[in-house]
């Protein structure tokens, strides 16, 4: 063969090699993280997220980036937070609560998103349905039916012997339907319980003294707190004020608990973190969001803080520690 015709042959062999070559380039993706606490209070849940990732194959620093914002609780950290993630245009936003996954979908219609803790996406508008969500938003919600809040005030009244007047710590401010749904649940559960529910309302990270001031005025003997993001990203606060005030309390979020509540009902926000890399991963391959459909929980978890109980001299049943699903100390 002589030399121009050799040349001729390598060149057709080098073009028809570099798609090969080039599909062997791994991409490193670029995942926008929004989560609606603090990253003081909240970071076990970016944790838990990367933790699932990388059993995923996802490394951070060589096949992904993870940029992650803190919403403080507030909403207008959701705005600034999103907006800046906007700016180094991620392959796919993770956003916590109905709050947060709103304000991503209403600052872009094409970059896929991932909720995690929403309480109703249908009614928010995020979704068209469960089944088939549309658009470019799917996710986790902790919607289950009614029931969760009457079950976690039922094992209130189980221990707590002889309360007749239960504050319903809710913040009316938040941007979805959730909260006020969830109240109205609270109240209905209370009087079916023959309890009196005292509305006791919070709007921002200062109110919560107020609050507990308005809580002893009623003369409220039990608490039971509406989760959003400004009541999870200050339950050291409330929790603290509760013990304070030896108030037993019931919240249906495991995390308030682990931070000295008495006991918590309800869905693992931890476990909806993991869930929520398996869309990402899916998203990340090719598949649509609006094709994926949005998860409901099935399994709830029971903590019981014992070191709290013995606190308020309260004595926890034997037959209640064995159902628990953990129990601090």
């Amino acid at each position: 063969m002589d030399r121009r015709r050799f040349t001729s042959a390598m060149g057709l062999a080098l073009v028809a090699l570099a798609p090969a070559v080039a599909q062997n380039v791994a991409k490193t993706y670029r995942i926008g993280f929004v989560e609606a606490g603090s990253s003081t209070a909240n970071q076990l849940f970016l944790d838990a997220f990367k933790s699932e990732l990388r059993q995923l194959g996802y490394i951070e620093g060589t096949n992904v980036i993870v940029d992650s914002r803190w919403a403080e609780g507030r909403a207008e950290g959701f705005r600034h937070a999103i907006t800046d993630l906007l700016s180094l245009r991620p392959d796919v936003i993770v956003v916590s609560s109905g709050a947060g996954a709103l304000e991503a979908k209403r600052e872009t219609s094409s970059i896929p998103i991932v909720f995690v803790g929403v309480g109703d996406p249908v009614a928010d508008g995020l979704v068209a349905s469960l089944a088939r969500p549309g658009g470019n938003a799917t996710g986790l919600t902790l919607n289950a039916g009614k029931g969760l809040i009457g079950k976690a005030l039922q094992l209130l009244t189980g221990v707590a012997h002889g309360i007749t007047r239960l504050a319903i710590l809710w913040n009316p401010g938040t941007l979805t339907s959730a909260n006020r749904e969830r109240l109205s649940e609270a109240q209905d559960a209370a009087r079916a319980l023959t309890l009196t529910p005292l509305p006791i309302e919070v709007r921002d990270r200062n109110g919560f003294a107020a609050a507990f001031a308005a809580m002893r005025a009623q003369h409220a003997d039990a608490l039971f707190v509406v989760t959003d993001p400004l009541t999870l990203a200050n339950r050291s606060v409330i929790v603290n004020l509760a013990s304070l005030n030896r108030i037993p309390a019931a919240y249906d979020f495991g995390e308030f608990a682990r931070s000295g509540g008495l006991l918590a009902y309800g869905p693992s926000v931890n476990r909806q973190f993991r869930q929520a890399a398996g869309y990402v991963d899916k998203i990340l391959r090719g598949e649509k969001p609006g094709g994926l459909p949005v998860q409901q929980p099935t399994e709830f978890e029971l903590i019981i803080n014992l070191q709290t109980a013995k606190a308020l001299g309260i004595t926890i049943p034997q037959s209640l520690l064995l159902r628990a699903d953990e129990v601090i100390q």
